[in-house]
């Protein structure tokens, strides 16, 4: 009997299918973003593994842009549960899966494969974009997937993005951004370094902080939707809040806070002590490190109206309900509908975590449940608290909060 050949992952079809896309998204980014893109030549018989930090919705868009051969990107599970559209995707770009904040050994191997068929590799090592315009942490096992593949590291910057559009906003402001490879990383640079070493190097050169206000992003409606990135107020503790215009209002005390279009805050009729959400986010996560979360097992700190859908991981997504009513304890999330009731335990839920803007998978027993609520939705909140939970719990002194 004749042996089956394996698939091979990087096909023709591929390269075709990106000069089309970079035709179809190119003028669309340059325009909408106002991105300066430099280009980086990827001479014949060379490959390399990206790296860059996640800054806005259209990354891969701008890695695409910024080479002039296809990559292949690494990218989350929810990328590839919407039936047809992500069939389409496989089919044409073949991104490679990856369980979001798990250490997924499959999509190791996937990318082996790649370079093994002589394909060059992209990925954000946060896996997240960040809230508050800071780049996010970074696993340490991030090292040996780098040490794994042997390929020079093209260290792309985003820079200006989270100016251009946060994450927790729907609007593109005007202002525009900048996409360019600042280093390139040999691996007779970093073959003898340290794990640690080398994911000191890596966070340097990706690092960027976008709270200065370096310059202004104008648009009519800049603090819309702040309220998906912020649920704790100076005077009230945690606290739900609304937005309107460039005005940023807690529901409880009713104060008011002005974003400005140099991404910097300064209070209605009153003195607000943080300059920007970089330092409005990092209090936040320093109160929630300071409170303990068993004095909030009684009764819910958070409620939200959401749809719940079953994750079919890597195939589609089942809805269950349309409308429940979600909970968040200092131990638990409860969910409960017309058809659902269901708690999920911090103790026995294995992930939690925040896709795109707001939307919230949980991963519990052998499945994945994703909440999508209004645009108001605070899904971070969610993802906070459940590492807060396992950080105290675990018996670790860690204040990492999942992203």
């Amino acid at each position: 009997m004749k042996t089956k050949k394996p698939k091979k992952w990087v096909k023709k079809r591929h390269f075709f299918a990106r000069h089309i896309i970079r035709a179809v998204f190119g003028l669309y980014i340059k325009f909408k973003y106002k991105a300066k893109i430099k280009k980086f030549k990827i001479e014949k018989g060379k490959q390399y593994l990206v790296i860059y930090n996640h800054q806005t919705g259209y990354d891969q868009f701008l890695v695409m842009l910024a080479f002039n051969r296809h990559v292949y990107h690494v990218a989350s599970e929810d990328l590839f549960s919407n039936g047809f559209l992500s069939r389409m995707l496989e089919f044409t770009a073949a991104p490679i899966p990856i369980k979001k904040q798990t250490n997924d050994i499959r999509a190791v191997m996937t990318c082996l494969k790649v370079v093994k068929e002589g394909g060059n590799i992209a990925l954000s090592p946060e896996g997240n974009r960040t809230f508050s315009g800071k780049t996010c942490y970074f696993k340490p096992s991030i090292v040996k997937m780098i040490k794994a593949l042997k390929l020079p590291v093209a260290v792309l910057r985003i820079e200006d993005g989270y100016g251009v559009m946060p994450r927790w906003a729907d609007d593109v402001r005007d202002g525009g951004m900048s996409v360019y490879v600042k280093k390139v990383i040999e691996p007779e640079e970093y073959l003898h370094l340290s794990d640690d070493d080398l994911h000191a190097l890596v966070s340097k050169e990706l690092y960027v902080d976008e709270s200065a206000p370096n310059k202004e992003f104008k648009h009519k409606n800049l603090a819309h939707y702040l309220e998906r990135a912020i649920y704790y107020c100076p005077e009230c503790g945690f606290a739900n809040f609304e937005s309107k215009g460039d005005l940023f209002e807690c529901k409880k005390c009713k104060k008011t806070v002005k974003y400005l279009p140099n991404k910097q805050f300064v209070g209605v009729d009153f003195d607000f002590k943080y300059k920007n959400v970089a330092d409005w986010y990092d209090a936040q996560s320093a109160f929630l490190n300071s409170v303990n979360l068993d004095d909030y097992t009684q009764n819910p700190v958070f409620e939200d109206t959401a749809r719940i859908s079953e994750v079919i991981l890597f195939k589609n997504k089942r809805i269950i309900d349309k409308q429940v009513k979600v909970k968040l304890y200092g131990d638990k999330i409860v969910v409960k509908g017309k058809t659902l009731d269901i708690t999920f335990d911090f103790e026995k839920t294995g992930v939690v975590t925040v896709l795109g803007r707001n939307k919230v998978n949980i991963y519990y027993g052998d499945k994945c449940y994703q909440l999508k609520g209004d645009k108001r939705m605070n899904g971070l909140k969610y993802v906070h608290f459940f590492h807060r939970y396992k950080n105290t719990h675990g018996g670790e002194n860690n204040e990492f909060l999942g992203l």
